[in-house]
């Protein structure tokens, strides 16, 4: 795991050393993402120069540094990430006589672009990815990101010329970074809780979409290009869940289990191979359970399983956790944080995810990384199994509500809606049938499931200069028409904006500010694909997700050390609001500030403050939303 970046000004001069120079610091901001090693690799010729930050992972030793040069000499490369199937494609490449001098993945990464070329050789990887590649022969620069999403890729045109990195953090100093707030963007961050790819809360930057390789060239690398014209998909998981849906999994429920085992033991075989130490995030739960013991079923000694027990209730969270990992024969430990600590830690959430996001999960994620990584220097997760073995009672409590809806004509919903609306005086501030007058005008189940998972909505007066924009994006109904189950076509949404834009950037970030590598097998993009195969009811049974996962694991272990209902991180956001952290709010939300930004509405925003300390539940998650965005543009402008 590392970061990269890297800038293309074709002004500079031959023996200019400014290039160098930029490129040094833009792998400086990334330092926590490779705190091992760094290095610069500049064509002077070409004005284009690669930097990079290493966590050493695979081979250790000076031929792992990177940037990398091809045996050849045509191709140099920075790449964040793995390539778990790296040492078959080696076996390939060593039967063609590849000269390999080291044992990493970035060599093997780079040996089989120079022999099958960039798109081919991108097929044959299965790992989470960030790839920037330079061909000196036919003078173009490819970036490429996995299949999910799970590394990140920013890139924009500054001042100039073309630049690209892990963080925005590297583009800030680039000469030319204008810094100027994209207000569409964070009109789309307070409905979702977070910016959607391919928007970037900076006006000119942009997220590489999952699954897409971008090309470009020297008379493209000067100003602005229709993305359209430079990005290429490899891989979609809407295309693939549309095709496969037509050619379900066959077999019994007993075969599809054993198969989805024979799946998941290989995906975590691929991601324990590591020159370092590793362990596993063990919550007690499916999904994390489930990846241990897959892991000590192939690990001929103990393996180190962590858990994480936060403020007074810890002691009961971990007691899940350490009875399985006795059941495992782990080799256990638990990672106890107070309150205090993760009230602490809020204030640098902003600075750690470096855009904003409203889900407070992001603090437990930095917290267990921070205590683990002394520990180890990788850990497998669950993350995935929620998403694509319908883990969240949404994906099944929104069809049934939809249902209902539908049984009135949508014309006498709006109307409903307009008289409902006139109920509430207009200098309130939205509660929670704000929410509901909105889905009652819901045309569609995937504008429902939209409006239940917005923070604000587009009826709330939140913006200064007007209102919240409806992503019509994901509203679209008409979109993935190949997919007409209910259930199906929320587990697709979530899986192309919410696991990409939540779940994996904040695993990302967090793990990453620590200089801790996260796997996860259940993100194996086989097992991704096998998953749309199988049918509804093995994901979905008797009221509960996850059901062929639950019977993988009564496998391994009895069914009563996991079968409970799912435990969150029940951090009292409202009560720090109200407590500790009243302070800290306080100042980002003084009327003062809000009116020298300019980007919220004081009146409604201070009317939230005040509703959110007289009934902070209702409120808190409207709230956090707000206030990580002020934070994040504190951070931002000191």
């Amino acid at each position: 795991m590392c970061g990269i970046s890297g800038l293309w000004q074709q002004r500079s001069r031959s023996g200019d050393k400014s290039l160098e120079q930029c490129a040094l610091q833009m792998a400086d901001r990334l330092q926590h993402r490779g705190p091992d090693d760094f290095g610069v690799w500049a064509d002077h010729d070409r004005g284009l120069a690669l930097s990079h930050r290493r966590l050493s992972i695979i081979d250790l030793s000076p031929q792992g540094h990177q940037p990398m040069v091809s045996a050849c000499g045509r191709y140099v490369v920075v790449f964040n990430g793995e390539i778990y199937n790296f040492l078959e494609i080696k076996k390939d490449l060593e039967s063609r006589a590849y000269p390999f001098k080291g044992h990493s993945d970035t060599e093997v990464l780079l040996a089989a672009v120079s022999i099958w070329g960039v798109a081919a050789a991108v097929q044959r990887f299965n790992g989470m990815f960030a790839i920037a590649i330079w061909d000196r022969e036919q003078r173009q620069l490819h970036l490429v990101r996995d299949r999910l999403g799970q590394k990140p890729l920013f890139f924009g045109w500054i001042g100039g010329g073309f630049a690209f990195a892990s963080e925005l953090k590297a583009l800030r100093v680039v000469p030319g970074f204008s810094g100027r707030l994209d207000r569409r963007a964070i009109g789309r961050y307070l409905q979702s809780g977070y910016v959607p790819s391919p928007d970037c809360i900076y006006e000119g930057v942009h997220k590489l979409p999952a699954g897409h390789i971008l090309s470009i060239d020297e008379t493209q690398a000067s100003e602005p290009t229709d993305l359209r014209t430079l990005q290429t998909p490899y891989w979609s998981v809407a295309d693939y869940a549309q095709n496969a849906i037509r050619k379900p999994f066959q077999g019994t429920a007993e075969e599809a289990v054993d198969a989805l085992n024979i799946e998941l033991q290989k995906a975590t075989a691929s991601r324990m191979i590591s020159d370092v130490s590793l362990g596993a995030f063990l919550s007690g739960g499916i999904d994390s359970s489930l990846i241990v013991a897959l892991m000590q079923a192939q690990s001929q000694t103990p393996i180190k399983s962590y858990a994480l027990g936060f403020g007074e209730h810890g002691a009961g969270e971990t007691a899940y956790a350490k009875a399985i990992a006795d059941h495992l024969g782990t080799e256990h430990t638990e990672l106890h944080i107070t309150g205090q600590e993760a009230i602490d830690t809020v204030p640098n959430i902003p600075q750690i995810v470096d855009e904003p996001m409203a889900d407070f999960a992001q603090v437990p994620n930095y917290l267990i990384a921070k205590h683990a990584r002394p520990h180890i220097k990788v850990a497998l997760t669950g993350d995935g199994g929620d998403e694509f073995f319908c883990g969240y009672s949404r994906f099944y409590r929104t069809p049934k509500r939809w249902h209902r809806l539908q049984r009135l004509p949508l014309p006498v919903r709006r109307l409903m809606a307009r008289a409902q609306a006139k109920m509430l005086r207009s200098d309130d501030v939205r509660d929670r049938k704000g929410t509901s007058l909105l889905r009652l005008q819901a045309s569609s189940l995937d504008e429902l499931y939209f409006y239940g998972m917005c923070h604000w909505l587009p009826s709330d007066p939140l913006l200064a200069d007007g209102a919240i924009e409806i992503d019509s994006q994901v509203t679209d109904a008409r979109r993935w028409s190949g997919i007409r189950n209910p259930i199906e076509r929320l587990l697709l949404i979530d899986q192309i904006y919410y696991l990409c834009d939540v779940i994996l950037t904040k695993v990302d970030r967090t793990s990453m500010a620590s200089g801790l590598e996260v796997r996860s097998p259940l993100l194996d993009y086989h097992v991704a694909q096998w998953s749309w195969h199988l049918p509804l009811d093995m994901k979905f049974r008797d009221g509960k997700g996850k059901w062929i996962l639950r019977e993988l694991l009564a496998r391994y272990m009895p069914r009563e050390l996991y079968e409970r209902p799912k435990q969150g991180f029940g951090a009292p956001i409202g009560q720090w609001l109200s407590g500790p952290l009243r302070e800290w709010a306080e100042d980002l939300l003084s009327a003062e500030r809000l009116h020298r930004q300019g980007l919220l509405n004081p009146g409604m925003v201070r009317r939230v403050w005040q509703a959110q300390r007289v009934e902070s539940r209702a409120w808190q998650k409207k709230m956090w939303c707000i206030l990580m965005l002020q934070a994040w543009l504190n951070a931002e402008q000191a």
